[in-house]
């Protein structure tokens, strides 16, 4: 087997994407075989709506635990082969593109691999488990400029976000100098943590921690319950935060923080990981602020819903609690989004200027695998390439490193780097378990 060396990050700095290239254009009628590595829920879904676009073939499936590769074979169709270890999907001459959708820890080596193999790219977020990671992915898709790099945050392929960019940059709400996102859950009292063990007969544990600190097997930390832990996730921020991060920037036009402040603690939940069960970050942009809130010790949101029958994410049926949502406090009119909803009060003394909106969306999820597929066929361009993907998790990681030091930070969006505080500099990155270290800081 081939054992592809793997790019390290060049330089602090990054810049734009290279213009859509011809030479990546397959043809609106070609055949586009894919691969999926990383089986779990979120994987076999988007592989899934890709399998549903004529012409394409999801014929591998890709995971350390054979139990869950098995299971999204038969969810797929039962036609694809079975691969263990995803540097053989990398050797795969009949393999066109690669969905990694691994735990975090593994998205930029899964991904840089790939695109040193040749093969395009549909990476679920966060791309990045580090800013140093985005970096390093940033650099790959510019040596191949002819792949396609997607992430997977789905909400760029929405209309009503695009909608919501559109009323925003228009003046349409007025002057926007405030946003507000959210995250509200009740995971009380926690995950059950069980005794570590013998790792399954059909799963490879040592590859599944890959980079991270080798520990002995526990269940609740792969499968649904990974993200509990900082090994292998960021912590809500990184799983839901970037998602309404990513929208942020779309909305607002603008997506280069210059300095983040956050505080965070782990209050009550109990059992497994090591996540904050109460985070609040601030972070400044030119003109404009935007905060942040992430509570697991309670359900029902930042604000009320006005709309009830308006189905917003993971909001009660008919109910008034908004658990995720994004509010833009406009001079003229207020503009509350979320995945599958937006609504539009106008400010007092702007009733009969501005129309009151309330409509309900579906999920992105189908289209924007849908743009990918026509991105490798049509040579469309990606809505969400690698440094927009990269841009949405430096939010989530200057919020984490912030509560860590436990002080404000200043960011040089050009340069990328902290300014002045070599301690918070040095968790830019992390240490990687060996032969798994190829991505590391320079400058």
């Amino acid at each position: 087997m081939k054992r592809r060396g793997f790019l390290r990050a060049a330089g602090a700095g990054v810049v734009a994407m290279t213009a859509r290239s011809a030479d990546r254009v397959h043809g609106a009628n070609s055949r586009v075989n894919v691969a999926l590595v990383g089986c779990g829920q979120r994987g076999t879904l988007v592989a899934g709506e890709m399998n549903a676009v004529d012409g394409v073939d999801v014929g591998v499936v890709c995971d350390v635990y054979t139990r869950s590769a098995e299971r999204a074979r038969e969810q797929l169709g039962g036609a694809a082969r079975i691969a263990d270890d995803f540097r053989r999907v990398m050797d795969m001459k009949d393999v066109d593109a690669v969905l990694v959708a691994t735990p975090d820890h593994w998205h930029a080596l899964a991904a840089i691999a790939a695109l040193e193999a040749g093969k395009h790219v549909y990476c679920e977020k966060p791309i990045e488990h580090t800013i140093q990671e985005g970096l390093a992915i940033i650099e790959a898709t510019r040596i191949r400029p002819d792949l396609v790099f997607l992430t997977g945050t789905q909400h760029r392929s929405a209309p009503h976000i695009q909608r919501a960019a559109e009323m925003v940059q228009g003046g349409e709400i007025g002057d926007v100098r405030f946003v507000s996102v959210w995250n509200y859950s009740n995971s009380l009292p926690g995950i059950p943590l069980a005794p570590d063990q013998e790792p399954p007969p059909d799963m490879d544990w040592d590859l599944y921690l890959g980079p991270a600190p080798l520990v002995p097997y526990n269940p609740t930390r792969h499968g649904p319950t990974y993200r509990a832990w900082s090994d292998y996730s960021s912590g809500r921020v990184s799983d839901y935060g970037v998602h309404r991060f990513d929208s942020v920037h779309q909305i607002m036009g603008t997506d280069t923080p210059t300095s983040c402040s956050a505080t965070a603690h782990r209050y009550q939940l109990g059992g497994a990981g090591d996540h904050p069960d109460v985070l609040q970050a601030t972070w400044e942009y030119p003109g404009w602020i935007m905060s942040y809130e992430a509570l697991e010790l309670n359900g029902f949101g930042s604000m009320a819903r006005i709309t009830a029958r308006l189905p917003h994410h993971g909001a009660e049926p008919g109910g008034k609690n908004r658990p995720n949502g994004m509010m833009f406090a406009g001079t003229r009119a207020t503009l509350l989004v979320d995945r599958r909803a937006l609504e539009l009060v106008p400010e007092p003394g702007e009733e009969g200027r501005i129309e009151p909106i309330a409509r309900a969306y579906e999920d992105a999820t189908a289209l924007h695998a849908q743009h990918f597929v026509r991105c490798i066929r049509d040579g469309e361009e990606p809505r969400c390439d690698a440094l927009v993907g990269h841009r949405g998790g430096v939010v989530c990681h200057l919020a984490n490193i912030s509560w860590k030091v436990g002080r404000t930070l200043r960011w040089d969006p050009e340069r990328e780097v902290i300014v002045g505080d070599p301690e918070a500099s040095a968790l830019l990155g992390k240490k990687a378990r060996r032969p798994w270290d190829r991505i590391t800081l320079q400058g």
